[in-house]
This record gives C-alpha cells, structure tokens and sequence, in this order.
C-alpha cells in the first residue's frame, strides 16, 4: 500500500559547480523526494516525462521501491534545467528551464494513490497543488506545501491560499521573507502559523531548517561537511526524507516531527556529496542511522 504521494518534477539537469560537472543527469523535485522518501516508506510520484527518459532510469526509480503510476510518459521531451554554482554553493544560477512536456500538464491523481496518508506537494504551481488536494478526497493526515520564488511573484495570492489549506507550508528563508515581506523568519514563521498551518518549517541551507509551532521552536542544524559538491535538490531531499519518516512512523507530534527534521538534514547532507543523484543511487539506510546519531551529539550540551 502507498504512504506517501509526491508532486513534483521528474528531470534531465546539467550542472555545473566549482567541483564538478553533469549533463542530462536524472533530477527534479519529484525525484529528489521520492528517493529520499523510500528509504523510510512507499512513495509514489505524480509527474511526467517525454518520450526521450531513458528505460534505464525508470527502472532506477522502482528499484528505490518507487511506484510511478502517476507518472506519465507524454509525447515530447523531458523537462531540463541548467544551472551552474560558483564558490557560494548556496546560490544557484539558472542558465536555462524547458519546461517541455510539462509546460500545459495537468496532473491527474491515480485511484491507489487517494488513499495515501500523507501528500507532499513540491514547488509547482499553486493551482496544481490545490487541485491534487481536491483529486485526493479525503483529506490525507498530513499535507505539506513546497513553493519557490517564481510563484511568490506571480502568484502570491494562491501561494498564500496553499499556505493555508497545507497542514505544514515548508519554504526556504528567502521566500519566506519574500512572501510575508518581513526580514524576519521568526515573524514568518508566526504568519505562517496564523494562517491556520499547524506547523512553520523554513529552510535555510547550509544553517539548516528552523520548525516553529504555536508553543515554540526548534532549530536542526545542517551537517558540518568539508566540502559541499553540488546542493541541488538537497531541499527535496529534506522534505521527501521528513515526510517518508512521518510516514513511516504514522503520527505528526512535535516529538516525532522534531526527528523528522533530523533526518530530513541527514538525507540531505548526503545528497551534497556527489553531484547530481549520484550520492543518493549508492546511500543505504544504516549509513542515515549512523550519520542521524551523529546529529545527535552535534545538538547535545
């Protein structure tokens, strides 16, 4: 049975960072948070692909344990995006986004998929993550919302209305101060929550992610690596690691959610190793349970 449904994009990314270089290299949000999810659960991913994505990655992608049901595979071509890094690993710049077949796709929730306890909904549009919410019927036990900057600008108003009907709205610092116009992310995350979120969680990169809820807060620190090599998808592999675990363990508490987190930073924190999926096609999951004690001690006084 299918525990968690992921919205988001399947991709082709070429990458470029001080420290290495892809070309056409599987990636997406959708990608990212699945994989990361099924090292905890069974997700499933609600996306498409053109007719050019290798068999090859597909079968990858069950191997993880991913059902792609709601994957659909459209004529046309793959969505691509290029960027490149330079010594602040933390900025990406877009040198180029096809959105190819998934320019006009509208996603269609498959019937196994409905009756999934938990919804991730990637950064995508607005409109589209409201209207798998509708697609899913019953309310799932946890919905939690991604977004990005582009849609803050041109869509701020139904940003605003996914915050809302989201349990947990997730976004990095920039977009948070970007929405609530405010330079701080503790009065964002405040908003957040009085917009009828149960919980706030605000990415923050190399710092890494600060929860807040209506009785306090609670910062997961990001782990110390040597050498970042490529952050891309490193957010998606927070949020599809939190979610697979919450999943996993069946309930949202604060206690459980806390842990989540924790292992949110740890996917993550492999994912900045190698570039591209690279690091995430060898992980395996007593290497996160390792790394997760390690957090522990970091985070102990």
């Amino acid at each position: 049975m299918l525990d968690l449904v992921v919205y988001g994009s399947v991709a082709f990314d070429s990458i470029k960072t001080p420290f290495g270089k892809v070309d056409q290299a599987l990636g997406g949000s959708g990608t990212y948070a699945g994989i990361a999810a099924s090292f905890f659960c069974k997700p499933g991913i609600v996306s498409a692909v053109g007719s050019d994505f290798p068999t090859g990655e597909m079968e990858f992608l069950k191997s993880k344990g991913i059902d792609l049901t709601g994957l659909e595979l459209l004529p046309g071509k793959t969505f691509h995006w290029k960027g490149e890094y330079g010594l602040d690993i933390n900025v990406a710049k877009t040198i180029k986004t096809d959105l190819n077949v998934l320019e006009n796709f509208k996603p269609v929730m498959p019937e196994k998929y409905k009756k999934a306890g938990f919804l991730l909904l990637g950064n995508n549009d607005p409109e589209l993550q409201l209207d798998l919410v509708k697609q899913m019927g019953k309310r799932p036990k946890l919905v939690v919302a991604d977004t990005m900057n582009f849609y803050i600008k041109s869509k701020r108003d139904k940003v605003l209305e996914v915050v809302k009907e989201a349990d947990i709205c997730l976004m990095n610092d920039s977009e948070a101060r970007m929405l609530f116009k405010t330079p701080s992310l503790v009065e964002a995350a405040k908003k957040i929550l009085e917009m009828d979120s149960n919980l706030a969680i605000i990415k923050k990169g190399e710092h890494g992610a600060l929860l807040s809820t209506t009785k306090g807060s609670f910062v997961a620190p990001a782990y110390p690596l040597e050498a970042v090599v490529d952050p891309t998808g490193c957010g998606d592999c927070f949020a599809g690691a939190m979610m697979g675990f919450l999943a996993k363990e069946g309930n949202v508490g604060e206690e459980t959610m806390r842990k989540a987190l924790i292992y949110g930073s740890t996917v993550a924190s492999f994912n900045a190793e190698g570039m591209g999926t690279e690091r995430l096609r060898t992980l395996k999951l007593p290497e996160i349970e390792e790394r997760f004690l390690e957090f522990k001690d970091l985070v102990r006084f």
